[in-house]
């Protein structure tokens, strides 16, 4: 989970220079999942190849609702919403993933709110605070912070530099804001679905590659419909190219796949959990690369969501350390001195004299 944050916050480095170079969002989403596909397939088809499960009408659909909500609208949504805002307030904005995960799953009946348990308490106050947290990130401005300043802006001579540097002076803030919260709660639902997936089809490699087909196909079919300049579909040896093959490749193919093996491991809401170190990661690479400025009121909510997040882990972690897995135990009683054991060979079985 730690490589995947590392790699999800390049993404975001990319996504804001396909942005600046004038790439439309829907064709970049479309061809991440192309490329995601046609690197996932060989792989799925070589390596699950004789323990892949029949596949059913079932899992089809249960493909077509990941790739719906973990592919297709989730990053659409991110990337309008980090067009509208930062790579920075876009990021703290997903640490709402574990608290949305946690409503989502107490909905569907997969956590269980225990409100006499200091456990309950904290998971349901997290989320209060996260969800907070993300009020005041959106609401609140403050006095610009200066951490430090390299004078290398990535940007400047693009199709964003005429934005101020400042997001919340943009008219399309709140905007932003709401779909960057839209796309939280598309990937925690995704999160609940790879849960079932997983059990129904306990392959890794072709439920993502099944996953990436479909948010291809739908992908494809939005952008067709939306964007009608065929100028726009052409890829060269440049960012775009950069971009959508590093997002489709590495992010959609190898990294979902590690976070879908993460959830079989250790369920949704463990791999939510490492969502903050994104939110570190793009705002160095922010501030350095792309000048973007730090405020009062985006460090005060990403604390607060922070702090709400691991309000939520600290519940679940206690929660998971009071459930003890049940073991085999072998009870033996004292033999009597006047009985002696032989061993029925035909049957299999002690018999006892």
């Amino acid at each position: 989970m730690l490589l995947v944050q590392s790699v999800f916050a390049g993404v975001n480095v990319l996504y804001k220079l396909a942005l600046n170079d004038g790439m439309n969002l829907m064709i970049m989403i479309a061809f991440r999942f192309v490329f995601a596909s046609l690197f996932m397939f060989p792989l799925a088809f070589f390596l699950e190849r004789n323990k892949r499960p029949k596949m059913t009408r079932s899992i089809l659909f249960y493909g077509f609702l990941c790739g719906l909500f973990g592919g297709t609208l989730s990053q659409n949504l991110y990337v309008q919403s980090l067009a509208m805002t930062s790579a920075t307030f876009v990021s703290a904005m997903q640490n709402l993933a574990p608290a949305i995960t946690f409503l989502l799953a107490l909905s569907f009946g997969m956590e269980k709110l225990e409100m006499r348990s200091k456990e309950g308490v904290a998971k349901v106050a997290g989320t209060l605070v996260g969800i907070g947290g993300a009020m005041f990130l959106t609401f609140y401005k403050g006095i610009q912070i200066s951490i430090w300043s390299t004078h290398v802006d990535l940007l400047r001579g693009g199709h964003l530099a005429h934005l101020p540097q400042n997001p919340h002076h943009s008219h399309n803030f709140v905007l932003g804001s709401l779909l960057a919260l839209a796309s939280c709660l598309s990937y925690s639902f995704w999160l609940i679905l790879q849960t079932k997936m997983t059990k129904i089809y306990p392959c890794q490699y072709s439920s993502t590659a099944l996953m990436c087909m479909m948010g291809a196909i739908q992908g494809l079919a939005i952008s067709i419909c939306v964007e009608r300049d065929w100028k726009q579909w052409k890829l060269g040896w440049n960012i775009r190219l950069l971009t959508v093959a590093f997002a489709g490749i590495v992010a959609s193919g190898a990294m979902v796949t590690l976070m879908a093996w993460c959830v079989r491991m250790r369920g949704p809401l463990y791999v939510s959990s490492f969502s903050p170190l994104m939110l570190l990661l793009v705002a160095i690479a922010g501030s350095l690369c792309l000048q973007e400025s730090l405020h009062l009121g985006s460090v005060i909510g990403a604390v607060l969501i922070v702090c709400g997040l691991y309000m939520v882990l600290w519940g679940k972690s206690r929660e998971m350390n009071n459930i003890l897995p049940l073991k085999d135990v072998e009870v033996t009683t004292p033999k009597p001195q006047n009985e002696s054991q032989f061993y029925d060979i035909k049957n299999n079985t002690s018999i006892t004299t």
